[in-house]
């Protein structure tokens, strides 16, 4: 998902009070089904439309109001059916899905494979401007429905979509994609109800779903409530009441609140007390590997990125940057330095490819001096690294990033830190193409497959390639892996694209993140998914 990378969750005692079965403390020993748990969280950058969010917290939400075809499982990261019955193909090009019989939306409206075709082409079609549509590019007709060009719409439905029975319809794409029934479970490709089109606005205030969490309430800058749907269909029904997440614009507070018994979960514990989280949480502290990669973008719309040279220059910018130390000082190794722009995660089979970035990665002051020299200097002869400060420790990190880059290059100016407030402030900035330098530009996988962590974020004109790069030969790359059949060689061919990526350091890799998530002695069963969620229906209150 989510076009820039992500923090986490809890709460009570900050702006809006609790009801009382969110912070009170219940019988000790006992789990109640209907207590709530408090989180921490940070505003959506937009309204909490499946296909137009691609960021974490909204994200985040949606992974508890909705259930599509796939679901990742939570302890592995594999695609398991959830609505889907069976997706059938013989050419891995034209899709017969079926969905299971039963589910209903949380208003009562039943499930479809309407519901589907509906809720992607209102997600494919250029008059609705949804950050998601690129997921839907390969469905025939995606070029009427929404012309790369930006001209007039010729159609309002993809011709790659049709409905064959209530709960049958097909998919025909414009080229081979074999692991096209593995995006479905992506949020992108959620089913929408009636209420969604009868009556938009309203349904924006308040989403309607299918999934195990009902939205009861949002304030913006203070909560969302969301509480368990008693009547939810599917098989992973949630143990507790429901979930009130909080808005917190800064994390070091969220942990405060969750030390004085105030918070309830907050999955994003602040650098600052990494050294202290083992003694105050023992066994409530959680540190495990997700598909998370930190990474510093460029705006490749703006010339100085663009020109001949700057390749070295962001090269040199690399190499000045002393990443051991800055994973072991900053985060007391909870993360790990990055060698390539993928994630270990998905292990070597599935395309990472450890030492891929070579000495680009390493730490190397004289060379990172001499390279950005040779590439023209530094554009204005300093570089500026913007961030949103509200959540993910990055005001420290980007400081030590800062300093490392101001001491390899013997110039205390040469890097400055820019503090974002909100990181819907932040977004908005980065979507509406107001940068001027690197900036923070994490990814959180939206599913364990290579290809997730290289299109959406630099083939042309994709939906999360923030910077705008482009370059054919990874294009043409990305699109010969997606057609290919057989797995291997497919992933062979999206590494030959990511090497594109190293030659060009399109964008630098920092460090691979581990999800982190504390908690208080209220919660039990408390895990975070592969991709640094919390398993929030499988938390328990007592």
């Amino acid at each position: 998902m989510r076009g820039a990378m992500h923090a986490r969750w809890a709460a009570c005692a900050v702006a809006v009070a609790l009801a009382a079965t969110a912070c009170g403390s219940g019988d000790s020993g006992s789990s109640d089904a209907g207590a709530v748990l408090s989180a921490s969280w940070g505003d959506p950058q937009k309204p909490l439309e499946p296909a137009n969010t691609n960021e974490v917290q909204g994200g985040k939400v949606l992974d508890m109001i909705f259930r599509g075809l796939k679901r990742y499982d939570p302890e592995t990261g594999e695609a398991k059916d959830m609505l889907a019955e069976k997706i059938e193909t013989s050419d891995s090009q034209t899709f017969t899905i079926t969905i299971k019989d039963g589910w209903t939306f949380s208003d009562g409206e039943k499930v479809t494979a309407r519901s589907f075709v509906d809720a992607w082409n209102y997600g494919a079609s250029l008059k609705n401007n949804q950050r998601n549509s690129y997921f839907f590019r390969y469905i025939e007709g995606y070029d009427k429905v929404h012309p790369e060009d930006g001209g007039k719409q010729s159609a309002d439905t993809l011709s790659g979509l049709e409905v064959v029975d209530d709960r049958t319809f097909t998919v025909e794409l414009t080229q081979k994609f074999s692991s096209f029934p593995d995006t479905l479970g992506y949020n992108a490709f959620a089913p929408l109800p009636r209420a969604f089109f009868d009556d938009h606005d309203a349904w924006v205030k308040k989403p309607i779903g299918n999934g195990p969490y009902l939205v009861d309430s949002y304030t913006r800058g203070s909560q969302m409530a969301l509480r368990t749907w008693a009547d939810y269909p599917g098989p992973d029904t949630a143990r507790n009441g429901g979930v009130d997440l909080k808005v917190y614009t800064d994390n070091n507070t969220a942990y405060t609140d969750l030390m004085a018994g105030n918070l309830d979960l907050v999955d994003d514990v602040p650098a600052a007390q990494l050294k202290n989280v083992r003694n105050d949480l023992g066994d409530r502290y959680l540190n495990s590997p997700a598909g998370i990669l930190q990474t510093l973008a460029f705006p490749y719309y703006d010339d100085a990125w663009n020109k001949p040279g700057a390749e070295k220059v962001r090269k040199g910018l690399s190499m000045a940057i002393d990443r051991k130390q800055i994973t072991d000082t900053i985060f007391h190794r909870t993360r790990t330095p990055a060698t390539d722009w993928t994630s270990p995660v998905l292990g070597e089979d599935g395309g990472f490819r450890d030492g891929l970035c070579g000495e680009s990665c390493a730490y190397k002051p004289d060379k990172a001096k001499k390279l950005i020299e040779e590439g023209g200097g530094l554009p204005g002869g300093r570089v500026t690294i913007t961030f949103n400060a509200d959540t993910g420790s990055h005001r420290e990190w980007v400081n030590a990033v800062c300093n490392s880059i101001n001491n390899a290059l013997d110039d205390e100016r040469a890097c400055t830190a820019n503090p974002v407030g909100t990181f819907a402030d932040f977004r908005n900035r980065i979507t509406g193409h107001k940068m001027s330098g690197p900036f923070r530009a994490g990814w959180q996988m939206d599913y364990p497959l290579i290809q997730n962590f290289l299109q959406p974020l630099y083939y042309t004109n994709a939906s999360s390639n923030d910077g705008k790069w482009s370059d054919k030969e990874f294009d043409g790359l990305v699109d010969r892996a997606n057609q290919e059949t057989d797995t291997a060689k497919a992933v062979a061919l999206f590494q030959q694209a990511q090497e594109v990526v190293r030659d060009h350091m399109a964008a630098i890799p920092l460090w691979y993140q581990n999800g982190s998530a504390g908690w208080s002695e209220r919660l039990s069963a408390v895990k975070l998914n592969p991709f640094s969620v919390p398993v929030y229906e499988q938390i328990k209150v007592s």
